[in-house]
């Protein structure tokens, strides 16, 4: 969801970047990269790190909850779509596919997203505190959500922009169409990758399946 169908990252950003000030330290680039497309437990855990600070459990659920509420503020108050989003979902959706969102959002930030992107393009959801602490990148989301649609993920395409998220479809035995938004990512076997969404149909993800099962050289 998160960078794939919404620019929301950017957004993240906001409470992300206040709080490590707070801290008393600054949030770089590296560690801002390596929390896209992750849960906040991993993310609170990376700011602690750039900052040098052993959190009370106290303070770790004050912090969570304050992300919670800002996050809450900037969905609400709207989500721009990523390029080719909202046209890909309509024309897959439209072929009757059985079509999830597996998202490290947690289900009330997901639920505000939903009213944005629509809840009706999808069979199933599946959301970062839904998963019993096994967060992309592994496997379990991706695992959880084919087992709801009740297909073999080997049948599905994954459609990411992190290489967390990337790392949970691929260990899940999906396909991968991968569009970068804020870390870019590299063909690899099983993957593929545009530029965006925009073109994207049935057809193309397909295309991307068949290239996933071509075996390697």
């Amino acid at each position: 969801m998160d960078g794939t169908l919404v620019d929301s990252e950017k957004l993240w950003d906001i409470p992300l970047f206040e709080i490590t000030r707070e801290l008393g330290g600054e949030l770089s680039a590296e560690t801002r990269a390596a929390m896209v497309g992750s849960n906040i437990p991993t993310t609170l855990d990376l700011i602690f790190a750039e900052v040098g600070v052993t959190p009370t459990p106290s303070q770790r659920r004050e912090i969570t909850e304050r992300i919670d509420r800002r996050m809450l503020e900037l969905f609400v108050d709207g989500l721009e779509w990523r390029p080719g989003a909202q046209e890909a979902l309509k024309a897959v959706r439209a072929t009757g596919v059985p079509m999830a969102l597996v998202t490290s959002t947690e289900r009330a930030l997901t639920d505000v997203a939903l009213a944005t992107i629509g809840r009706d393009l999808f069979d199933v959801t599946v959301c970062g505190d839904e998963v019993d602490g096994r967060h992309k990148p592994q496997p379990e989301p991706y695992l959880r959500a084919s087992r709801m649609l009740d297909v073999d993920p080997a049948a599905c395409v994954a459609v990411e922009d992190s290489p967390t998220g990337i790392a949970a479809a691929t260990g899940a035995g999906c396909a991968v169409l991968a569009i970068p938004c804020e870390v870019p990512i590299e063909p690899a076997q099983g993957r593929v990758v545009r530029d965006s969404l925009v073109g994207v149909d049935l057809t193309v993800l397909a295309d991307v399946l068949a290239a996933a099962r071509q075996p390697v050289g």
